[in-house]
């Protein structure tokens, strides 16, 4: 008899294992329920619809030869059974059998099943305050709701609108209601940095000033309160810890939890984080059931913990995986380093692995540095700098984790993709100092910001570069608990001598050594230059020469002038 398989969940994993599980068993009676009736769509392509980088909704649900994909589609192309408007109620294991309801006429129903696939997804977090079931407070998680949003900015309904959350979804939709339509957006996030979970504070701070530069007031440290309707036409109030702003649009971006509810009404295990637990095999507790995606909880490679990771690139690959195993085959899926990425604007954002808190969190003891660099040879024509973070652990020198922002978001994205795949094998600083890359002065240095990455922590971890992030340096500066060493060049240097006087102290690197007697001996000096290698070698020259009350700005002048662009 053939086998039947029964899957819940038609947005990226269970089309996945449908499509995958028929080309390895053309005899298989493949059924799929989807609560929607708008199904296998590209969730993280719905910022871009909502901001206008993608016109129609349709692109996101069609194939690259720009079939749609709908249950005929699916019937007909794939040999699937799609069933939408159709909720999953309850499991019934012992029987193997699944409990449905037909949305549209309210019947209810069984469909047996050899192998269940549990597909959920997550769904998003709505703040329980006062007024969050508002009619203009809505979330864009699905494609309902993005079109509903798109409809009321193209009728000129939206001036202001206020995004909670800064998570990737929030800053994303910020952009998106900025970019087009030029809308007033206030982005709110109880936490002190943009992208808390991704990115340290230094590296968030160069995200919070490209939303600012594009016109977004970003609120941190700030708590929402309530929302309050302030007329029938729309206006609401949201009051927060410190303040109050009105807006025509909220939009909830505060995360999202995973969909496991079905599961543990069956009795299934689940994690500490709420999601379903599956083996390397992808199976739930009951071997009979196998789960993927947005709903489970993985194991992180490099700090050893369970956590879901929200990733459509994730839910593709497990679906691969899952499908192969009902079939017989022994595929695994050994679990996630956290490799994102994002664009803001003009800048691209990727990381993999732990942030420093995450790191300490997880019990290592971490170092980093911040590098800047171009993206290619320095001499080719329109190169761009790379910013790049390198974290590891002080004692094993265990690189945990990494991230980069930079203009060209394609090597952006490749550097760090570079590094997340030697992530889970335990790489040392010395691996990443010697990594092979390829070469080409219009794509890279010959000497590639990752190598240069790794020379530095290597340099930090060893003693012989003692550094200060551009944000410490500035509010150490601002306390007067710091004077600069200038050792650029005089045309460099003369707007910080102007601005600060005997504070800002020049000294060309050429004159270094034989004006080492005007360097102040009682006095915390922090030394200056374009991007941080001229200061490196600079300490260095100190270190010798028994000067050792120096640290070196990380990232240099082009750090601080994204950081901080009054400061000079």
């Amino acid at each position: 008899m053939s086998k039947r398989v029964v899957i819940v969940g038609a947005v990226a994993l269970g089309p996945k294992v449908a499509c995958r599980l028929r080309r390895l068993d053309p005899e298989a009676v493949i059924t799929v329920l989807d609560r929607d009736n708008l199904i296998s769509y590209g969730g993280c392509g719905i910022p871009y619809y909502v901001g206008g980088d993608i016109n129609d909704l349709e692109d996101l649900y069609s194939t690259t030869s720009k079939a749609v994909r709908d249950r005929d589609f699916f019937a007909e192309c794939k040999g699937v059974n799609i069933r939408t408007e159709m909720e999953a109620v309850s499991i019934d294991r012992e029987n193997c059998r699944l409990k449905v309801r037909d949305l549209k006429n309210d019947e209810e129903g069984f469909i047996s099943y050899d192998t269940l696939v549990l597909a959920t997804g997550a769904s998003p977090v709505r703040i329980p305050i006062p007024g969050a079931d508002l009619p203009r407070v809505v979330t864009v998680s699905d494609l309902h709701q993005a079109e509903n949003v798109k409809n009321l900015m193209k009728l000129g309904k939206v001036g202001k609108a206020v995004v909670i959350g800064a998570g990737a979804i929030g800053v994303e939709i910020s952009e998106a209601l900025t970019d087009l339509w030029g809308v007033e957006t206030t982005l709110v996030e109880q936490a002190p940095t943009i992208l808390p979970l991704v990115l340290d504070s230094t590296m968030s701070v160069m995200v919070q000033r490209q939303l600012e530069k594009n016109g977004v007031d970003v609120r941190l440290n700030e708590r929402v309160v309530r929302i309050d309707q302030e007329s029938d036409e729309g206006q609401h109030v949201v009051q927060l810890t410190h303040d109050a702003i009105s807006c025509d649009l909220v939009v909830m971006a505060a995360g999202v939890r995973p969909n496991a509810e079905l599961a543990a009404e069956a009795g299934l295990s689940i994690g500490s984080k709420g999601g379903i637990l599956v083996d390397k095999r992808l199976r739930t507790s009951d071997p009979r059931i196998y789960s993927g995606g947005d709903c489970v909880e993985i194991t992180n490679l490099v700090s050893g913990d369970k956590t879901p990771m929200q990733l459509g690139s994730l839910a593709n690959r497990q679906g691969r995986i899952i499908a192969s195993n009902i079939c017989g085959r022994s595929s695994h899926f050994k679990g996630t380093v956290g490799t994102f990425c994002m664009k803001v604007f003009e800048l691209g954002v990727s990381t993999a692995g732990l942030t420093t808190e995450k790191a300490r969190a997880a019990g290592y003891d971490p170092v980093h540095c911040i590098v800047a660099q171009p993206d290619h040879a320095h001499f080719y024509p329109n190169s761009e700098l790379i910013y790049m973070s390198l974290i590891a652990d002080k004692k094993s020198r265990k690189v945990l984790g990494v991230q980069a922002l930079g203009k060209n978001g394609d090597g952006i994205k490749a550097r760090v993709d570079t590094v997340a795949v030697l992530l889970e094998h335990g790489v040392d600083v010395d691996d990443i100092c010697t990594l092979e890359t390829g070469y080409a002065p219009p794509f890279a240095s010959a000497m590639d910001v990752v190598n240069n990455a790794g020379n530095a922590l290597d340099n930090v971890l060893c003693g012989s570069n003692r550094p200060i992030d551009t944000c410490e340096f500035l509010e150490s500066f601002a306390q007067g608990e710091t004077q600069i060493l200038d050792i650029r060049g005089p045309v460099e240097s003369a707007a910080g001598v102007e601005k600060y006087g005997a504070r800002w102290q020049h000294i060309p690197q050429s004159e270094l050594r034989s004006r080492l007697s005007e360097l102040p001996a009682d006095t915390v000096i922090s030394i200056l230059c374009d991007t941080g290698p001229r200061a490196y070698e600079t300490q260095v020259v100190l270190d010798a020469a028994g000067v050792r009350n120096t640290r070196l700005i990380q990232g240099g002048y082009a750090m601080i002038k994204i950081i901080d662009p009054d400061f000079v």
